[in-house]
């Protein structure tokens, strides 16, 4: 079974997107939106504000990261990874990763879910 979260930050299924203007930056903070959700994995679309991050945590699924905006620091495994739009990293499921703006970001992350 493949169903798909039905909410109002879903992914419209009738054309392209502008994927960068789905989240705003906003000063001090981290912005997230979940494109989509399935039992497959997720999309979830980050604005970073300069300065800001997510601390250092594991997940227990593989996720890749698609810088769209910007360029962010990426920690993975205790080695750290400049990542700027357009650029692609895989983390790997459990191994400890953190993200830090440096300059204000955007990316999409895309969580794979094992099945």
């Amino acid at each position: 079974m493949n169903a798909e979260k039905k909410d109002a930050t879903a992914l419209l299924p009738d054309g392209p997107q502008d994927l960068a203007a789905l989240a705003d930056y906003a000063p001090g903070s981290v912005v997230s939106r979940t494109l989509a959700e399935t039992t497959g994995g997720t999309l979830t679309l980050f604005a970073f504000a300069e300065g800001q991050g997510l601390s250092e945590h594991s997940a227990p699924f593989d996720a890749v990261v698609n810088v769209v905006d910007g360029e962010g620091t990426f920690t993975v495994g205790g080695v750290a990874h400049r990542v700027g739009a357009g650029q692609i990293l895989r983390m790997p499921a459990r191994v400890p990763h953190a993200v830090r703006a440096s300059r204000p970001f955007k990316m999409l992350l895309i969580m794979l879910r094992e099945r």
